[in-house]
């Protein structure tokens, strides 16, 4: 057996994916159809800012405001800053993550604190990619949805109680 012959194996996109068993892949949640209103919901509220943005305590409570406006109960906020610590000047208006968004430790953050409240829903500040929205709904535990979504529901509904 020569020393090297493992040098020249296929490396990432050249490698056959594993196989995947019978319950190993997390459910997915069923798709909706459009989002659910927040009205007496408990939310935890996540916000996604550059390190520019320099308001984005002011854009937090407003945000909290009018869910709070109709009927949602803010259980918990969390914010992660873009451009702070790390990371280049031109990258700080883009996500961490394409598929969350967020970092991989703020995602295990916000889903903790999701459990913790027994959330019903997590409200990001930030518009979401469907992606985003699907991959953080199975990640999180609960629903997840842009405050746009979450406002725009609440007006389908009329803010009524379910």
């Amino acid at each position: 057996m020569r020393r090297h012959e493992n040098r020249h194996r296929p490396r990432g996109r050249g490698r056959r994916p594993a196989r995947s068993t019978p319950g190993s892949a997390p459910a997915k949640p069923p798709p909706s159809s459009s989002p659910p209103s927040v009205d007496g919901a408990r939310v935890v509220l996540v916000g996604y800012f550059s390190a520019k943005e320099k308001d984005f305590g002011a854009l937090m409570d407003s945000a909290a405001w009018e869910l709070a406006a109709r009927g949602a109960r803010i259980v918990g906020r969390l914010v992660q800053r873009r451009g702070v610590s790390d990371g280049g000047v031109a990258k700080m208006t883009l996500p961490f993550s394409s598929r969350t968004l967020l970092r991989s430790g703020k995602v295990r953050e916000v889903a903790a604190a999701c459990e913790e409240a027994r959330a019903d829903a997590a409200v990001f500040v930030t518009p979401l990619t469907e992606l985003q929205r699907r991959t953080l709904t199975v990640r999180l535990g609960c629903p997840v949805l842009s405050l746009g979504e979450a406002l725009d529901a609440n007006r389908r509904t009329g803010g009524m109680p379910g």
